[in-house]
């Protein structure tokens, strides 16, 4: 019932705000839009369709906010209006009261806003769908000053996101129940990860971790910037960071004006996002222009400065190195591999023939190679593949939506800023080390360090478990000369990994020994 009536203030508001021009266009009865002018009577449509839009995006609340934040980012798939008012939506969401938010802080630390800070800007520097942002200036343990940011929690934001969601999972079940493509796109599982990311943004402290973790992440890259949290005052509705200086990474004029270096930064930002997703398998998932600032500071010029981390993503290895892989296929143009990582990772049905596979996705994405960032369209590319996935019956991966989404964002960025740029050449060597590294010495040698103190514990006690399990069956024949053989192959390892670690040391010896002589003989 919740969801009925959500649904029908969608509508509501969608007639009230003009939005029938652009949904009903393509349908011809008249009685349709009669039937919208009745229910919208009274309605004042003198206001640019563009903010129109966007003020009725902020009317239906925050998760429609975020879907105009990302909207914003691809001018190239709307007129210059509309994507020019969405961008409005980035930090200039109309802000609350600010004695609503001194009084969540007051309440979260249990004292005055003046006993907590030295001083505390009334007006809010940013306002966003979840929370808004106030500097200040704060004392710590050791009594020095800090110039901080304090982001604070939308007041009744739980109530408006639940009702939203039970309407996406309502809308959810009937595209599931309408159609094999539904079925086969999980809408379910998607709305059930939005959901669990969404309650993640309203947990501060949760987002004080995430940016803890990426500014680890982060640390010797020396392409990016994240804020230091203040831990003694962070609370799940108030948290206090560092306050971060930089110009908006829109503002690509004054950036240039400054001395940034534009091409380079877009390929930065480039390799932050590979970094983040294949080195690290933790990424900043919310990267529209209004999250990313650039530094003009002499010392960090041109660096990135990454704000609000209410969402990430992460990948386990297993999804890492299937993205890779498919990466470097695609960069390779080698579409049989594509085809076969489909197969064996079960996104298409095990009895599909791996020709007819390579074939249509050597279709959809030669024609795109060899060209600039300015000559692509992505949105063709999506649609091309979206109808071979369903020739296919590819089915959806919910856990790599976030990753979708950035991925977007980031193209989005690399456009506004270099329109030239050419994301796959700058992404390939990235990918293949990443590759080397995976499946390379270095990789051993990482495995093996990082299992020594088990096997350490182990193998002193293996010689005695085997001998006394081969005691406790003697009846067990075929059981004991596996045992048998483990034992035999234990000491055939034993013995090569000595002829190794011998083998190595002395052929340091030797480089040394042959240096000393050649000194000597120099000498």
């Amino acid at each position: 019932m919740r969801g009925f009536f959500r649904g029908a203030t969608i509508v509501w508001v969608a007639l009230r705000y003009g939005l029938d021009g652009l949904v009903l266009s393509s349908f011809q009865k008249p009685w349709i839009h009669l039937l919208a002018r009745v229910v919208s009577v009274g309605r004042n449509l003198d206001a640019p369709r563009g903010q129109r839009l966007r003020e009725a995006l902020e009317r239906l609340g925050p998760i429609f906010v975020k879907f105009g934040q990302v909207l914003s980012t691809r001018r190239d798939l709307m007129p210059p209006d509309i994507a020019n008012e969405l961008a409005l939506l980035q930090d200039r969401v109309p802000p609350f009261d600010v004695e609503v938010a001194i009084a969540t802080i007051e309440r979260a630390f249990g004292r005055p806003v003046g006993e907590v800070f030295e001083s505390f800007e009334r007006v809010p520097v940013a306002s966003a769908s979840i929370a808004q942002v106030h500097f200040a200036t704060l004392r710590d343990r050791q009594g020095a000053l800090h110039e901080v940011a304090v982001k604070v929690l939308r007041p009744g934001m739980l109530p408006v996101i639940d009702k939203d969601l039970s309407l996406m999972r309502m809308m959810a079940g009937w595209v599931e129940g309408l159609s094999a493509d539904g079925k086969r796109l999980k809408p379910r599982e998607v709305v059930a990860e939005f959901d669990n990311y969404l309650h993640d943004e309203l947990d501060l402290v949760r987002e004080a971790s995430n940016a803890a973790q990426l500014r680890r992440n982060m640390e010797g890259l020396d392409l990016v910037e994240i804020p230091a949290i203040f831990w003694d005052f962070c609370h799940p509705e108030v948290m206090v960071m560092q306050r971060m200086n930089g110009v908006p990474i829109s503002q690509v004029e004054r950036l240039r004006d400054a001395g940034v270096d534009i091409p380079k930064l877009a390929r930065d930002g480039v390799t932050i996002f590979f970094t983040q997703v294949f080195r690290d398998g933790f990424f900043h998932a919310d990267m529209h222009p209004g999250n990313i600032q650039v530094s003009l500071a002499p010392e960090t010029l041109g660096r990135y400065i990454l704000l609000d981390f209410g969402i990430v993503g992460t990948l386990t290895e297993f999804d890492k190195e299937y993205l890779a892989q498919n990466f470097t296929a695609f960069f390779r143009r080698d579409y049989k591999r594509v085809a076969e990582l489909h197969i064996e990772s079960g996104w298409v049905p095990p009895e599909t023939r791996v020709n007819d596979l390579e074939a249509a996705i050597r279709t959809v994405c030669e024609p795109y190679f060899d060209r600039p960032l300015k000559e692509i369209s992505l949105g063709m590319v999506l649609m091309r593949l979206f109808q071979t996935s369903r020739r296919f019956q590819v089915e959806i991966q919910p856990q790599l939506v976030l990753l979708q989404k950035t991925l977007l964002n980031i193209e989005g960025l690399g456009r506004q800023l270099d329109p030239d740029l050419d994301l796959w050449s700058t992404a390939k060597p990235f990918l293949e080390k990443w590759m080397l590294d995976q499946m390379g010495p270095q990789r051993l040698w990482h495995e093996l360090r990082a299992q020594a103190p088990h096997y350490a514990k182990l193998l002193p006690a293996l010689p005695r478990l085997l001998h006394s399990q081969l005691h406790q069956r003697p009846g067990g024949n075929t059981q004991q000369r596996e045992l048998l053989e483990l034992l035999r192959e234990q000491k055939r390892t034993n013995r090569l990994l000595q002829a190794l670690v011998y083998g190595g040391l002395g052929f340091v010896l030797g480089l040394l020994a042959m240096q000393l002589i050649v000194r000597v003989h120099v000498l």
